[in-house]
């Protein structure tokens, strides 16, 4: 089954990163989180994505081509062009299939989910779709079982957001008893990792976001939710780098993978 990953956006609210990179390629550790995103799923066995590009899309092909040079030291003969590696550092390297498709550097995800429409093979019947910024520890075969179950056209995964803020309680005398730090909020929102039926593509439209084509599903009873409690966290500003590059030192709750 082809995962999606919507890796097109520009990403203004992180323009100390994306002024020169797109946002999938900001690194958590020393890889960049659209990897970490691609070793979650193929954890759970699926090596095959398809990578929505739009916003210096180049960027994204060149670390995927010339990731082993990236990796080891080589020696490189510029007359024939011969590279010969002198060490391979990353013997365990992954073993994704990816297919990139250019999906135009202004369009809206739910449009990019359109134009990868020609990619999914005929003998799939449902595809995965994520964002190219969120990770979490989400297991992909209870998503994927889940969905198969409801019959429903659509799944999205339901995760609580954190808060941006800190919560404070005070007694009657305004004496502070609690505080917590960006406490986890109860409601649920799209946390991505999400599983379409084929037919998805005929409520989606040109130049709309994805929301508008959830929310026709929703009109026709066709959307389900997979809650999940556990660690999500998404890459939305600067901060995020932050934390995720802490979380990362610290264990990384996403880290599914050995």
């Amino acid at each position: 089954m082809k995962v999606v990953i919507l890796s097109g956006g520009i990403g203004y609210r992180l323009k100390e990163e994306t002024e020169f990179k797109p946002k999938p390629m900001v690194f958590i550790g020393n890889k960049p989180i659209l990897w970490h995103i691609m070793k979650i799923y193929s954890h759970f066995g699926f090596n095959e994505f398809i990578i929505a590009l739009g916003y210096k899309g180049d960027y994204i092909k060149d670390y995927f081509i010339n990731q082993k040079y990236f990796s080891n030291n080589f020696t490189l003969n510029t007359r024939s062009g011969h590279i010969e590696l002198l060490e391979s550092k990353d013997s365990n390297r992954e073993e994704f299939q990816i297919t990139f498709v250019d999906t135009g550097e202004d369009t809206l995800p739910g449009e990019r989910i359109l134009r990868i429409k020609d990619f999914i093979p005929e003998r799939d019947k449902d595809f995965m779709v994520t964002y190219g910024d969120g990770v979490s520890n989400v297991d992909i075969n209870a998503l994927l079982e889940f969905h198969k179950k409801k019959g429903s056209i659509g799944t999205i995964t339901g995760v609580h957001p954190r808060s941006k803020y800190g919560f404070l309680a005070a007694d009657k005398n305004k004496i502070v008893k609690l505080f917590i730090e960006k406490p986890m909020q109860t409601e649920w929102i799209n946390g991505g990792f999400m599983v379409f039926k084929k037919e998805f593509f005929k409520y989606i439209h040109k130049g709309e976001y994805e929301h508008s084509a959830l929310e026709r599903l929703i009109n026709k009873g066709e959307l389900s939710i997979y809650t999940h409690d556990g660690f999500w966290h998404s890459m939305d500003t600067y901060h995020d780098v932050t934390i995720l590059n802490r979380l990362w030192l610290e264990g990384a709750e996403w880290k599914v993978w050995k």
